[in-house]
């Protein structure tokens, strides 16, 4: 990673920054992020081997003969696609060397950047960008949540695929509407429960409740980490430059990461609708 700068009186921002100004909050800052797993990677694109028949056991007498049997492999290949931010300050504030002006700056592009990835994460096709959640054929649970009921059927779709939910993520309106359901009858205890040892994190059944704003209502999504693959390419970018805003005297500061999505078992990760969908797919 490498910082850029056009004139000699552009301070503030140094190169050894860039992690703190702009990858560490992204990451922070992105339920895709925080929910899958973060890969950094150097090369323009990444591999993934995938097995997708495992190799055969049996049952053998002592002494005899075992069968070999080859797994059958295939591979993911996934290409990290660039994702920019720019801001324009003054130039005063460019060349404040003071830890507040670099935060000021380096949290604005996160945030940019951060609401960009997650929207590409939950689509299903970004113009320039990675494919997303809604690109896949998953597990699909339908009608609605008034109850602990879907969500137990969407951790048991993803345990018969040999999967384990650690995340479900829902927008804000729909943490709002879980957050207002009981879990019975006349009864004020909330479904949305806490961890005794984390007492702000909303669990369901056990499991985190992660709230992204760039989640359209009416869609949950159920997340086992470790088939969702947060790619980052190593060659993140934080350029100042003041030439193009001379007459202004202001300064611009443009932030640029590749991202890209690798989902290695897309069955074993659910999505829960208010419609009734069909178990097997969605669009």
């Amino acid at each position: 990673m490498a910082m850029y700068t056009s004139t000699d009186d552009v301070g503030g921002l140094l190169p050894e920054q860039i992690g703190a100004l702009v990858v560490q909050p992204v990451l922070d800052g992105s339920v895709a992020a925080q929910t899958g797993t973060v890969v950094n990677v150097s090369s323009t694109s990444y591999r993934v081997p995938l097995v997708t028949e495992d190799p055969s056991a049996a049952w053998v007498a002592e002494g005899a003969e075992i069968t070999p049997d080859d797994a059958t492999m295939d591979e993911l290949e996934v290409t990290p696609s660039k994702v920019a931010g720019l801001t324009i300050i003054s130039r005063e504030l460019a060349e404040d060397s003071s830890p507040a002006a670099q935060q000021v700056v380096g949290e604005g592009l996160a945030r940019d950047i951060s609401r960009k990835v997650d929207a590409a994460f939950f689509a299903n096709t970004t113009s320039n960008g990675p494919a997303g959640l809604g690109s896949l054929t998953t597990s699909v649970v339908g009608g609605g949540w008034t109850n602990t009921d879907p969500f137990a059927e969407a951790i048991s779709k993803a345990e018969a695929q040999g999967g384990s939910l650690n995340f479900f993520i829902a927008s804000a309106a729909d943490a709002l509407t879980l957050a207002q359901v009981k879990k019975a009858t006349g009864s004020n205890e909330p479904l949305l429960g806490a961890s005794a040892t984390e007492p702000g994190q909303r669990r369901i059944l056990g499991v985190p409740l992660v709230v992204s704003s760039q989640l359209t209502a009416g869609t949950i999504w159920g997340i086992d980490s470790r088939f969702v693959q947060f790619v980052v390419r190593d060659n993140t970018r934080l350029e100042v430059d003041k030439s193009a805003y001379f007459s202004s005297d202001r300064v611009g500061v443009k932030a640029t990461m590749r991202v890209a999505f690798a989902f290695t078992h897309p069955l074993a990760l659910v999505k829960l609708t208010e419609d009734d969908e069909s178990s097997s797919s969605s669009s």
